[in-house]
């Protein structure tokens, strides 16, 4: 543990520094929060929606901090440590590969934990957003869909060649996942064939189900 947590701290110093993700997965996600709060104010989620757009839109904005630490965050990382042969430097080293993947994903769940933290403050102290359902649901929702959409990212960096084809394998799943998944448009006005193709998406799912715990919706 105490080669771990020295490893953390210094991989979190060093991804700070780079302040990509603390402008993406963090400061970026607030940005859009506060500008949906400003457009979407008390309007519905969509025409008939018993929920307003903002109590809709937390666990959506919850998963682009998700997303964007996968792609474009861990991938690049874990593709980075394959290229330099870091990975392999580490086979005869006291410190395990393993630990230092368990590491890398550990930094980007507690980016997106701290992401969580910012906008469920933003949304209750300037919106009076509250969760209808349980909180300890909605966490229950939201850490199984962080370890999913997480793994798509060391999935891709591990099976990369280099930084250049990550890049070119996060943005290919990124970008579709951002658009369809229902973070920018609610599943619920798609047609019902854009939402069997939309369903297959992992991320998808994740979100309906944040929603769902959030907003205390059976189904």
């Amino acid at each position: 543990m105490k080669r771990f947590s020295i490893l953390l701290k210094n991989e979190m110093k060093l991804s700070i520094r780079d302040m990509n993700m603390v402008i993406f997965a963090v400061l970026m996600l607030l940005a859009i929060l506060v500008i949906l709060g400003i457009i979407y104010t008390g309007k519905p989620a969509y025409n008939g929606a018993p929920y307003t757009f903002m109590k809709q839109s937390f666990g959506a904005a919850c998963a682009i901090s998700m997303c964007a630490g996968s792609l474009m965050g861990l991938s690049m990382v874990i593709s980075d440590y394959w290229e330099c042969k870091i990975l392999k430097r580490f086979l005869v080293m006291p410190v395990s590969p393993a630990v230092l993947l368990a590491e890398e994903l550990s930094v980007y769940i507690l980016y997106c934990a701290v992401s969580l933290v910012t906008l469920a403050l933003a949304a209750v102290l300037f919106w009076n957003v509250r969760i209808r359902g349980s909180v300890w649901a909605f966490l229950g929702s939201w850490l199984p869909t962080t370890l999913s959409t997480l793994s798509i990212g060391m999935l891709v960096g591990g099976l990369a060649k280099n930084s250049k084809q990550a890049g070119v394998i996060a943005s290919v799943l990124y970008f579709p996942m951002l658009v369809f998944s229902g973070t920018t448009l609610p599943v619920e006005v798609m047609t019902q064939e854009m939402q069997k193709v939309v369903s297959l998406f992992p991320l998808t799912q994740g979100i309906t189900l944040m929603k769902n715990t959030f907003l205390d919706i059976s189904q």
